[in-house]
């Protein structure tokens, strides 16, 4: 292969630890220093086009500073999702205090990791039921590991799995096209010998005879099998399936259709101010819809991310003309096949031409047999993501035990979650017994904020926020039992990036160091190793 080599740097301008955005005949590298010696990969994240350079760099893994996947900086090589595809890694030359990249003519901004495909002689039959991220993230790594029996995902809907955050956020407000949703394209599935059956739905799971039983009758054996269903969004107890200006949102369908009925009428009504809700009560204001949100906290956000940042994106959302009416409940949906009027508790009538529930989730396990589960329905895992023999699960229905809260079975509904747990789950079920260590991260995009949250916590003793919240350029440190469980931040990016690689290695300073309206830079003490 043809290469040419462009001089990019010299020697003295990085240090130890460091990294930097370098051009190279119009490729953008980002190059970096390990160990005295010098590496050079890709310069934007495979995931969304970030510059990695304005991440955060810990030995041979580098952050990224949006929505935290991660590298490693010496092999270009995906360590962590959302992205998964890895970066492409160049080689390096040095003469005298010159760096020089040797490029190839046709280089890529991204290379698809090496992955086997399906062998005649191999009679194993892995199976993922979902197709959301937990699945997709869990068909790749097999295929990555050496798997090379059937792989089998079968999902309720009538696509490949999708970037499903974007229903309510950019796909709701018409600024994603259909066609940039999907994960991967139909070529992939086929390339690596992934088998995808659409509109399959199972009616039960039976762990000791090791089969899966379909609505339309279908029985699958497995050799072994990933629960990755996800949940289920909550109904409202007076909903009906004949109003149908009512929606609910988890699914592509649901976000088409939310969409009609927005260009049809312009009066909504959101309930619940969850983070769906809330995402979704911005796209609509976005598409020019009249927007009123209906929930009993006092703030948005108020036990997931505390009263202060509740109340501020309040502010931001009553700055773009939603309304909210807080401390409040429905009462009914007035309307047989159409609802005109939500009416609250107290007796409040609000006209509407359609509404957008979001209340939550609960665990898709109905048809799960043989499983421990849990008093909402998940599923109870141990640190191997393990439910029963050679019965894994993933995503938002598993409970786990958290490393960083002394084991405590927790669940977590976060997207960049359930790819890390997929992940984990296809390396054990090839029998690596990795446990699931990974570091929670979301992302809640509302109007032009951006919120970053780093962690996971149920509960806290106290918040510490540092910053100017007003000009929402801050970070709040989530405290219980004397530990920093949590940090969320907005615009202090590179932070967010460093204090996840301080939580992966258990090294995250104590919150003596943390004072209220200090800038980081100020008060935080370097952990020995870790800069």
């Amino acid at each position: 292969m043809n290469k040419r080599k462009v001089k990019v740097a010299q020697l003295s301008e990085l240090k130890n630890g460091e990294m930097k955005e370098v051009s190279a005949g119009g490729t953008k590298i980002l190059l970096a220093r390990v160990r005295d010696k010098y590496h050079a990969v890709g310069a934007h994240c495979t995931h969304y086009g970030a510059p990695l350079a304005e991440g955060f760099l810990e030995g041979d893994r580098v952050v990224c500073p949006w929505h935290h996947a991660c590298f490693n900086i010496t092999s270009g090589d995906m360590e962590e999702p959302p992205a998964f595809d890895s970066l492409p890694c160049f080689e390096l030359e040095i003469q005298g205090e010159d760096i020089f990249v040797c490029l190839p003519n046709n280089s890529s901004d991204r290379r698809t990791p090496p992955m086997t495909k399906k062998e005649a002689a191999d009679e194993r039959r892995f199976v993922i039921l979902g197709g959301g991220a937990a699945g997709f993230m869990a068909a790749q790594p097999l295929r990555e590991d050496g798997f090379t029996g059937r792989l089998m995902m079968f999902t309720r809907e009538d696509r490949t799995p999708y970037d499903r955050p974007n229903l309510s956020k950019d796909y709701l407000q018409g600024h994603a096209e259909p066609a940039w949703m999907p994960l991967r394209s139909d070529d992939f599935f086929v390339e690596h010998d992934i088998e995808i059956f659409s509109e399959k739905e199972a009616a039960k799971v039976d762990a000791k005879a090791q089969e899966i039983t379909f609505t339309d009758g279908t029985i699958v054996e497995y050799d072994s099998l990933l629960i990755a269903t996800g949940g289920e969004p909550r109904r409202l107890p007076f909903q009906t399936d004949k109003q149908k200006n009512v929606f609910l949102l988890r699914s592509f369908a649901d976000s088409d259709a939310i969409i009609a009925a927005a260009e049809r009428g312009k009066r909504a009504v959101v309930i619940g101010a969850s983070f769906i809700g809330m995402e979704t009560a911005g796209s609509l204001r976005t598409r020019g819809c009249e927007v009123i949100v209906i929930a009993p906290d006092k703030v948005p956000f108020e036990k997931a991310l505390g009263t202060e940042i509740g109340g501020l994106f309040q502010t931001i959302h009553e700055q773009n003309s939603v309304q909210f009416k807080l401390e409040s409940s429905v009462k009914v949906l007035e309307g047989i096949e159409s609802v005109e009027a939500v009416i609250l508790e107290n007796g409040e009538r609000i006209e509407t031409d359609l509404v957008v529930v979001g209340i939550g989730v609960t665990p898709a396990t109905k048809f799960l047999e043989g499983v421990k589960l849990h008093d909402d329905g998940g599923a109870i895992a141990d640190e191997f993501l393990c439910v029963a023999n050679d019965l894994y699960a993933a995503g938002d229905i598993v409970y786990f035990p958290y490393s960083r809260s002394d084991g405590d079975l927790t669940r977590i509904e976060h997207w960049r979650t359930a790819m890390q747990m997929g992940r984990t789950a296809a390396h054990n079920m090839l029998g690596k017994q990795t446990a699931f260590t990974g570091v929670p991260f979301f992302w809640t995009t509302q109007f032009d904020a951006t919120l970053n949250f780093v962690g996971h916590t149920n509960d806290w003793d106290k918040i510490i926020i540092q910053g100017d919240m007003e000009r929402r350029d801050f970070l709040a440190f989530y405290v219980k039992d004397n530990k920093i469980r949590a940090v969320a931040g907005m615009n202090r990016d590179r932070e967010l990036a460093s204090f996840e690689e301080q939580m992966r290695l258990n090294q995250m300073p104590p919150p003596e160091q943390f004072t209220d309206n200090l800038i980081i830079e100020k008060s935080f003490r370097r952990v020995p190793g870790l800069f």
